[in-house]
């Protein structure tokens, strides 16, 4: 069975990933990931090769029990690609021990806007100690 997708606020998301080392965050955003800033420690899986990727982002995602995606606003590319990889994992049967699959209200754009940190690094993967 499909894990159901639910949607968090920027200000929910900074209380649970505070000191939570179970939480990923998954960027799906394309190229503006290179010119614009990304949230610090997220995982780039742009959107244009999500589909081939979500083995490798199986893997990323071990130890994990909840992955949260954005784009740029959430409204197509976020949730697309979180309902993919939550129909992949019920597919494959694959025993991640993912069991909450989200989405970012409002994406990169509201988090940013929120006065949330953001990090202008470009090491892949963004290791989080640039905030």
């Amino acid at each position: 069975m499909a894990r159901s997708v639910s949607y968090v606020s920027a200000a929910k998301l900074v209380s649970m990933a505070r000191g939570n080392p179970r939480l990923a965050i998954i960027d799906v955003r394309d190229e503006e990931r290179s010119y614009q800033a990304h949230i610090a420690g997220s995982h780039h899986f742009a959107s244009g090769s999500f589909e081939a990727r979500m083995p490798e982002l199986a893997r990323a995602a071990s130890g994990k029990d909840t992955l949260v995606f954005h784009c740029a606003l959430s409204q197509v590319r976020g949730p697309t690609c979180a309902r993919m990889f939550s129909d992949y994992l019920s597919e494959t049967k694959e025993d991640s021990g993912i069991k909450n699959i989200m989405v970012l209200e409002l994406g990169f754009n509201g988090w940013e806007g929120s006065g949330q940190p953001v990090c202008r690094c470009t090491d892949a993967p963004c290791k989080g100690t640039c905030c």
